[in-house]
């Protein structure tokens, strides 16, 4: 997890991408337990209707979507689109733009530059799609940006399609992948987001694959439809015995005996202070989940 306390609004279990060219799925994420919304301007959206679909975006924005984060992913600043996509929808406040195509922190430092003269964006983050080889190659400069850069998202279709790869049900290809991101986001204190599972109807698939990337270390993941949100939210949230466990230590750690311990035996296992620190992450996670 990143190291900034978790909050309902900061939860990122799943990630839910919807078409800005569609008002009537938009209206329809309000009702959905996606912890963040990603309103797409970029793949999701048809050439001929990316002018409307930035009205579309900035329009829902000024309704909000309650205790959640909300991110709009624009076209590449290159694009015919994408200067008018950045400083447009940052004006409506989202609480994060997500940048397509990133090569290196200074196409970070561009965005940055840009938002510092739209006022109305002083609260409004950065998100950065790690989706091409270069981006792979570099992904600890991208993480090292600093400023508003607060999570990285993992691009795992365009990674696929760049490289010549295929999909495989057990990622082993992008194994080194997955595992450089994460590195990257927690040297930097960053959230750092899978990639999406295409299959709608392969469950079975689709739980390996929150499984796999929790176990990475991934905060959450990308998701395409509204069926994926419940095991994506279950998948990412401490069970009942993680919790339990969790409070265990951390009430162990508590009395007054073992407060100046560095590690403790606890039901016959040796437990240290950086296992306290990663329960106290545990509960705070939870409680965060039981505030939505």
């Amino acid at each position: 997890m990143p190291d900034q306390p978790q909050t309902a609004a900061s939860l990122k279990r799943s990630v839910l991408y919807m078409p800005g060219s569609n008002p009537r799925a938009m209206e329809k994420a309000r009702t959905l337990a996606a912890d963040a919304l990603i309103l797409d301007l970029e793949d999701a959206v048809a050439p001929d209707a990316k002018e409307a679909a930035r009205a579309q975006v900035c329009a829902a924005l000024e309704t909000g979507f309650g205790k959640r984060d909300v991110v709009v992913r624009i076209n590449a600043l290159e694009s015919e689109w994408g200067e008018r996509d950045l400083l447009e929808t940052a004006a409506a406040k989202p609480d994060a733009i997500l940048l397509p195509k990133v090569s290196s922190a200074r196409d970070v430092h561009r965005v940055e530059e840009r938002l510092a003269h739209v006022p109305e964006a002083a609260t409004v983050a950065i998100w950065a799609m790690i989706e091409t080889p270069k981006a792979v190659l570099d992904v600890h400069g991208i993480a090292a940006a600093g400023g508003r850069l607060s999570c990285l998202v993992l691009g795992t279709n365009d990674l696929v399609k760049e490289l010549g790869a295929r999909h495989t049900p057990d990622r082993g290809n992008l194994l080194y992948i997955l595992g450089q991101t994460v590195l990257a986001a927690r040297v930097h204190g960053l959230a750092v987001i899978d990639g999406v599972h295409n299959d709608i109807a392969d469950s079975e698939g689709f739980h390996f694959a929150c499984d796999q990337a929790r176990s990475f270390g991934f905060d959450g993941k990308t998701v395409i439809h509204p069926s994926q949100i419940d095991p994506c939210n279950a998948a990412f949230a401490p069970s009942p015995e993680e919790i339990a466990a969790a409070q265990k230590i951390v009430a162990a750690f508590a009395l007054p005996e073992n407060r100046n311990k560095g590690a403790i035996k606890l039901e016959g296992w040796m437990v240290e202070r950086l296992h306290a620190a990663a329960a106290e992450k545990t509960l705070a996670l939870a409680a965060a989940i039981a505030a939505r």
